[in-house]
């Protein structure tokens, strides 16, 4: 059963266009695999909604890190405005872990991340950790978004990619004029230029709900077999 925590806000920062990460203390029996996601409730806050005051978020920091970091897309919303406007050191209620988007065990089956915008978050702590760990897992992330000023993690993903051999990264833009990498959506062209045979890895689909029901339909008429396709939809606030 999970439990309940307090936490304290240590750090708040922009690290993309309309999106800023929050550092909040871990405490010390808090344990939690890459990939999971907990609640965040504020306390008192001086303005409310009809969602209320607590939000399933997925953690973008990874278990081996000395902090619970969470990243957001600041969409208008009454959570986000209070959220962001927090002193350091105000306490907020995390519970958790939820959630099992987790690697699996065969380190010779490829692992596919297909995902978009705030999308990244999951896959980011994955990623983190797997290569901290030094698993011998082939990863290939691919990540779309309009413009690279939209894209989160970028310097730490390409970072990531001279720290563990065994990852390629692939981000796509769909909107950006002065982009010099790949342009465009996620194809089964664009898959299929870097994946010998597409049924063979598994996939790891993270993102709105539209967008992971495009992909798995399209991974599914490629031949992939369903078990093969783990996937995580989340929803803006």
């Amino acid at each position: 059963m999970a439990q309940l925590y307090t936490v304290i806000l240590q750090e708040k920062k922009e690290i993309a266009k309309d999106t800023m990460a929050f550092y909040f203390t871990k405490p010390a029996d808090f344990f939690y695999k890459a990939g999971q996601s907990v609640d965040i409730t504020l306390l008192n806050p001086p303005e409310t909604d009809i969602l209320g005051n607590t939000r399933t978020l997925s953690l973008s920091s990874a278990p081996f890190q000395d902090y619970i970091m969470i990243t957001l897309r600041m969409r208008d919303s009454a959570f986000k405005r209070v959220l962001k406007n927090l002193e350091k050191g105000t306490q907020l209620h995390m519970e958790g872990p939820w959630g099992s988007f987790a690697l699996h065990q065969d380190t010779q089956t490829p692992a596919i991340f297909i995902t978009g915008g705030i999308g990244i978050t999951a896959v980011f702590s994955l990623l983190q950790q797997i290569t901290y760990d030094k698993l011998s897992h082939r990863l290939l992330l691919f990540y779309t978004n309009k413009t690279a000023e939209d894209a989160t993690f970028m310097p730490e993903l390409e970072k990531l990619t001279e720290t563990n051999l065994n990852f390629t990264f692939i981000p796509t833009m769909t909107r950006d004029e002065i982009w010099h990498g790949i342009k465009g959506r996620i194809t089964k062209d664009l898959l299929n230029q870097y994946i010998r045979d597409l049924t063979k890895p598994i996939y790891y689909l993270c993102g709105p709900a539209s967008m992971t029901a495009d992909f798995r339909e399209l991974l599914l008429e490629t031949g992939v077999h369903e078990d093969n396709i783990i996937f995580e939809d989340f929803s803006g606030y």
